[in-house]
């Protein structure tokens, strides 16, 4: 079964992206340490937004932490900060696709 990746984007204040990119790191490291199915969760920043890029066993593993309780968490730590998020799922691809 193909990995399946997300790039997400959060749409943030700049003045509030140092209160939040604590939150983010800490759910990163539950994330990794936690959930076998999260192989790879990065943190970049372009600009005046934030993007994460997450690499996940299959897509139900994705869909495992999108429902559990670690984003549960993060959103309920992160909830006083106004943010927008949007992303894209793919797949990964390892070789030319069929």
């Amino acid at each position: 079964m193909a990995k399946f990746a997300v790039v997400a984007t959060y749409e943030i204040a700049p003045e509030k992206i140092a209160d939040f990119l604590p939150l983010l790191f800490a759910h990163r490291d539950r994330c990794l340490a936690q959930e076998p199915g999260t192989l790879r969760f990065e943190v970049l920043q372009p600009d005046h937004n934030l993007m994460l890029y997450e690499v996940y066993e299959d897509e139900a593993a994705f869909q495992a932490h999108r429902e559990g309780p670690l984003v549960a968490r993060f959103r309920e730590e992160a909830a006083a900060i106004e943010r927008r998020l949007t992303f894209v799922t793919c797949r990964l691809l390892d070789g030319l696709p069929l």
